[in-house]
């Protein structure tokens, strides 16, 4: 249910993407009537079988297509928008070209969007203004060859020759083709870096460091406690009770056991709040001492 919400009010990475960017709940009832939204947020968190048996479908866990999903279960209930399809194949002989994400219908017209949630850590030593220098936490993922591709591959398939005969099994002449990214991005710490041109004032933000560096970061919040997130636990921000949150020394001795595990980790550092559970107030990427082993 978090990660619902998350996924439909969080800001998007970029304010200026080079392309049209816009919501997908754009001209619905809900962006006119906030309160409608969280009526039916609240009316969902108490019985979420729907939203249970819509994921249950999903044989993929992958992060990006379960961001996706969550659209979709969205979508298919906000007033004023109709979910045409989603995950659209366009093909030309056998060949499969690429998908449209979704295809929705509004008080607008007809939209071709493309989804994207993605993390990316910042430069240390070369300009952050430049979205090739954000690279995935997985060291080859980099936000402007994302960029690059939505725009030179995934948007323009709607108006290719084989996306017009695709759209029209819903009787769909045109769509206007948009995007929406979202995600984090991550500086590097204790020097920060520049944000990536056309950033979002209000973009999701957290720190990235190597494990040498650990020590140095650990000594100025010594009183934290801290969960680290699985891959499909990345979205919303983290929420913890006293027994599955880590005090310092059982994050430390969790490090000590993992030194050799390569993968970055994504650590939250939680505060706890009057109800007695444990929020969190940030978040960091933990690196490798050689990452990334490409030239940034």
């Amino acid at each position: 249910m978090r990660d619902l919400a998350w996924t439909l009010i969080a800001p998007p990475l970029l304010s200026d993407a080079l392309w049209p960017q816009r919501h997908p709940l754009a001209a619905s009832d809900w962006a006119q009537v906030p309160e409608q939204l969280a009526d039916w947020l609240q009316r969902l968190d108490q019985d979420p079988s729907a939203l249970d048996a819509w994921l249950a479908r999903a044989s993929n866990r992958r992060l990006g297509l379960y961001y996706e999903k969550l659209w979709q279960f969205a979508l298919q209930a906000a007033p004023g928008v109709e979910l045409l399809a989603a995950n659209v194949a366009i093909r030309q002989g056998g060949q499969t070209l690429g998908e449209m994400d979704l295809l929705i219908r509004d008080a607008d017209g007809d939209h071709h969007i493309e989804l994207a949630c993605k993390f990316y850590l910042g430069p240390q030593h070369c300009s952050g203004l430049d979205p090739a220098n954000w690279l995935g936490p997985g060291g080859q993922d980099r936000l402007g060859l994302k960029l690059e591709h939505l725009r030179q591959h995934q948007l323009p398939l709607s108006s290719s020759p084989q996306g017009g005969a695709a759209l029209a099994d819903w009787h769909v002449e045109a769509v206007q083709a948009e995007l929406w990214l979202g995600g984090y991005l991550f500086y590097p710490w204790p020097n920060s870096c520049a944000p990536p041109q056309g950033a979002h004032a209000e973009h999701l933000r957290g720190h990235w460091l190597h494990r040498a560096q650990w020590p140095s970061f650990a000594a100025q919040v010594d009183q934290a406690r801290w969960q680290v997130l699985p891959r499909s636990r990345w979205l919303a921000p983290a929420r913890a009770d006293q027994d599955s949150s880590l005090t310092l020394a059982q994050l430390e001795l969790y490090l000590q056991q993992s030194a050799e595990y390569r993968a970055p980790l994504l650590l939250v550092q939680l505060e706890q709040r009057a109800s007695g559970d444990w929020h969190e107030v940030q978040r960091l990427f933990l690196v490798k001492n050689d990452w990334p082993s490409l030239e940034e």
